[in-house]
């Protein structure tokens, strides 16, 4: 009598995991670089474009939870250790940012925009990469 093995498939790519963080991020990213956009509209005239980024701003801070789960699935899957609390680091420091310019405290709220806007830049970089995809270990 025959028993039937299956081979083992080696999965190859990224995972759903990865593929939510990366859209997640993509979509965090395009939003976060809307801003200065938004602001310098307002600086030069445009003065309902002071409204449209206060809108993003409260939107990314809701987009941000979404980030810090897709993250948290992704971690547990395959993922890197120090990525949730970067993204962690990044949703507190937007939703300070968020407060920062309601309350117009420009000398904070401008810098801080900067790192925010840096930080997710480097975080879209690095998960668009290969390390992204690699299981945690570095395993292949």
């Amino acid at each position: 009598m025959k028993t039937l093995v299956r081979p083992v498939r080696a999965r190859r790519g990224p995972g759903l995991s990865l593929w939510s963080l990366r859209i997640t991020v993509t979509v965090y990213l395009v939003m976060v670089l809307a801003q200065p956009v938004l602001a310098g509209l307002f600086l030069t005239g445009n003065v309902d474009a002071i409204a449209v980024h206060g809108v993003v701003g409260s939107t990314l801070s809701a987009l941000g939870l979404v980030l810090v789960a897709a993250t948290a699935v992704y971690l547990v899957r395959r993922g890197r250790l120090w990525v949730l609390p970067a993204v962690v680091l990044l949703f507190l420091a937007a939703g300070l940012q968020t407060g920062l310019g309601y309350s117009r405290v420009l000398q904070v709220h401008i810098p801080l925009g900067v790192a925010v806007t840096t930080a997710t830049v480097v975080l879209a970089v690095w998960v668009w990469s290969p390390s992204a995809a690699r299981p945690r270990g570095g395993a292949r």
